[in-house]
Formats: structure tokens, C-alpha cells, sequence
């Protein structure tokens, strides 16, 4: 017998008033996969998360979290969430909250381990006006992760972290994925997406128009980069067999080609030195952006 899904959605549609926010959407996750929703503002990506934590009642269409209704399943203690706008009680220290969310768990994860993988060791004691951006998002975490659920739903957990507290945010989910929890996050921020992802779900106007891992996704789009030093002349370079484009900067040139084959046959037969050579496949952003092109295009 198959695995119950960590989270299933059949048909869901979400409507603002005459507005459709996601349209019919399909979406299937398996128990231990960490999945990215990336998509443009407006895309349906909070819509999604929202309905899926029950957060209002879909126009259309099913959502079960563990083979539960979204209620049932987060009564149960199976679902954690991190909000985009989520919000912390004033004047109250982070220990308080803490225990407050703790108590209403009947196996809540052990505190300890709690405060050291979500990182909020030294926070306890302060008072949660006191948080800066990153650390609140933190003791977000802290509270989404205070039930030990299988299942965790993030949307944009990241924005208000700067660099350094991204990527120790990063390292903790790799450690949850590694203990067999679920992630599901959406965000702007593709490079996370591509380098944290199992699979990639990319939604535009409501609906998923890719699913994959990021390295299947980059896949779809045609031609590749050709990157090197070049402080001389450039006029020839669009001529070159197969280049479709030309870009870069002062420094380095990047020539984008349908035929990297013929494209670098051509300049190595040429009189230009080519010093730091690179030859790169397409990048997530360009999938991305050429994905949410065609989506618009069709629809």
C-alpha cells in the first residue's frame, strides 16, 4: 500500500471576490520531500499555503494534510507553519511564548533540542519587541517546529533574514529533511529553491505550470552561456554561429547559444584570446522567467 501523502490538493481554487487566485490547482507531495512553490508576486503561492493550513475555505477543490483535513491534522500536532506575516505576543519573552505553544502538545518536541535546532539559544530570556528581523523568524520557527510535526508549510520564512541567518536557516532544514520531516516553503529567493529543493513547483496565475527537480526545470530551456574575459572588441561577437544574445559587463562577456558546439568551435578559431573560459547550462532564474513568459502567453 503507497505511502499517504504529507499533503494532497485536488482541484483547489481560491477566489477573492471576482479575482481567482489559484485556479484548479494540482498538487501531490510524498512524506520526506523538501519542495520550493516559486512563482511571481501574485502567482497564488500564499493563497496556497493558506488554504492548505485551512486558513480559509477554498471556493473549490480538496486539501488533506496527512490524509486529514487541515483542521484535524493541525489539531493532531502533524502540521507546523511559518507565515509570511506571522506575529509574536508584545511584551512577553520568548521562554513565555515558548512553553505557552508547548503545553498545548501532548508529545511537544523536548525543549532543549528545540531551542538548539531552531536556533534561539541566548533568546529565551528577551522580550520578543526586542527581536531583531531574523531572530523573530527564528522563534517562528521555533513555535512552528514546538509540536515535532512531520510536516512543515513556510511561507517566505526567510525575508526578513540577512545572508549569514539564511543560510543557518538553510542548514536547519536540511537537518529536518535528514530526520525524515516534509518541507514545504515558498519563496522569491531561487537560489534557496535550487540549492535546498528536492523538487521545484513552479505556479503562475494559479496553476502549476512546472513540476521537477531544479536541475529537470532548468532542462526545458534551450541553449546555454558561454562566459570569459574580453576587454577589446566585441562587434563580431552576435555573428558568431548559434549566439542569440550578448550580455555582461566591463570585464567578461557572456554569449548566450543554441549550438555551444559551433558557437566555441568559432571563437577558438578566431584571433581572441579567451582567458577564464566558462561554459554554464541555463540557471533557475532563466527557467523561471522563461517559464512564467510562456505561462502568460498561453493563458
Amino acid at each position: 500500500m503507497p505511502p499517504t501523502p504529507a499533503l494532497e490538493m485536488e482541484g483547489l481554487t481560491v477566489r477573492y471576490g471576482d479575482t481567482i487566485a489559484v485556479d484548479g490547482l494540482d498538487l501531490r507531495i510524498e512524506p520526506g520531500e523538501t519542495v520550493a512553490l516559486l512563482g511571481p508576486n501574485g502567482a497564488g503561492k500564499s493563497s496556497t499555503v493558506n488554504a492548505a493550513l485551512g486558513l480559509f475555505r477554498p471556493a473549490g477543490g480538496r486539501v488533506l494534510l496527512r490524509g486529514r483535513a487541515p483542521a484535524e491534522a493541525i489539531r493532531a500536532g502533524g502540521v507546523g507553519a511559518m507565515l509570511q506575516h506571522g506575529g509574536l505576543p508584545s511584551e512577553c519573552r520568548v521562554g513565555e511564548v515558548l512553553a505557552l505553544v508547548r503545553r498545548r502538545y501532548e508529545m511537544p518536541w523536548p525543549v532543549e533540542d528545540l531551542v538548539v535546532t531552531a536556533g534561539i539559544d541566548g533568546l529565551l530570556d528577551r522580550k520578543v519587541d526586542a527581536l531583531s528581523g531574523g531572530q523573530r523568524q527564528r522563534v517562528l520557527l521555533a513555535l512552528a517546529l514546538a509540536g515535532a510535526p512531520p510536516l512543515l508549510l513556510l511561507d517566505e520564512p526567510t525575508a526578513a533574514m540577512d545572508v549569514e541567518a539564511r543560510q543557518s536557516f538553510w542548514t536547519t532544514m536540511r537537518s529536518l529533511a535528514g530526520r525524515g520531516h516534509t518541507v514545504v516553503f515558498a519563496t522569491h529567493h531561487l537560489e534557496e529553491a535550487d540549492a535546498i529543493a528536492d523538487r521545484v513547483v513552479v505556479i503562475s496565475a494559479g496553476r502549476v505550470v512546472a513540476d521537477g527537480s531544479a536541475a529537470s526545470i532548468k532542462s526545458r530551456v534551450a541553449g546555454r552561456s558561454i562566459r570569459f574575459r574580453c576587454a577589446g572588441p566585441r562587434e563580431d561577437l552576435p555573428g558568431l554561429p548559434g549566439v542569440t544574445a550578448v550580455g555582461g559587463d566591463d570585464e567578461r562577456v557572456e554569449l548566450t547559444t543554441s549550438d555551444v558546439e559551433a558557437t566555441l568551435r568559432a571563437l577558438l578559431a578566431g584571433p581572441r584570446s579567451l582567458p577564464d573560459l566558462e561554459v554554464r547550462g541555463a540557471t533557475l532564474e532563466q527557467a523561471f522567467l522563461h517559464l512564467i513568459d510562456r505561462s502568460g502567453a498561453i493563458r
